[in-house]
């Protein structure tokens, strides 16, 4: 899958959502953002034949969570989402270092290739970012409007984790393993 249809698949669904409680309001957003949501893991597993595990976590806590917003009629499931979403992480990375397994290495290995030190300070820091994601969506949900908390949730998460995401690059480049010989002896 190309990485425009991959960024499509996993940020469409967000986007609707946003553009839905623009236009109408919160719950007709939500259930838009599940129903997209549902679209795009589909989508994505038709082209590829698999589903990324991030985008298949956070797709099954849309529906579970956005599911419970409409039946209960309470917007308190769709706000609390990212909250628990972003602990979750936090708990499965934290958990992983105490038991000594590197869970963001193997979710990312296949994209990048680093030391084991460099896979250890990145999932510390990732544990710590998605703990502050939580607090920040907790103070945004109960202390602003809906409409600016739907913003912030577009606007203000997505370019903080991509800001938060390339400030690791660094950290990828000093622990980046040397690159295997191609099995190809010179002539």
């Amino acid at each position: 899958m190309n990485q425009l249809t991959k960024l499509a698949l996993e940020m469409g669904p967000l986007i609707l959502f946003f553009a839905v409680n623009a236009t109408t309001n919160l719950m007709t957003a939500t259930a838009v953002f599940v129903t997209a949501t549902v679209v795009a893991l589909v989508v994505s597993y038709a082209i590829a034949r698999t589903i990324p595990v991030m985008p298949l976590i956070g797709g099954a806590f849309v529906i579970v969570f956005g599911g419970l917003t409409l039946y209960l009629d309470n917007d308190l499931f769709i706000k609390i989402k990212p909250t628990i979403v972003n602990l979750l992480f936090a708990a499965i990375l934290f958990g992983g270092l105490i038991a000594g397994k590197l869970f963001l290495k193997l979710v990312l290995e296949s994209a990048f290739k680093a030391t084991d030190e460099g896979w250890r300070i990145l999932t510390w820091r990732w544990s710590i970012f998605f703990v502050v994601l939580a607090v920040i969506n907790e103070i945004v949900w109960r202390n602003f409007s809906t409409d600016t908390w739907v913003a912030f949730k577009v606007w203000g998460i997505m370019p903080l984790t991509m800001v938060f995401g390339m400030a690791q690059v660094p950290v990828l480049m000093k622990h980046q393993l040397p690159e295997k010989e191609n099995g190809s002896s010179p002539a």
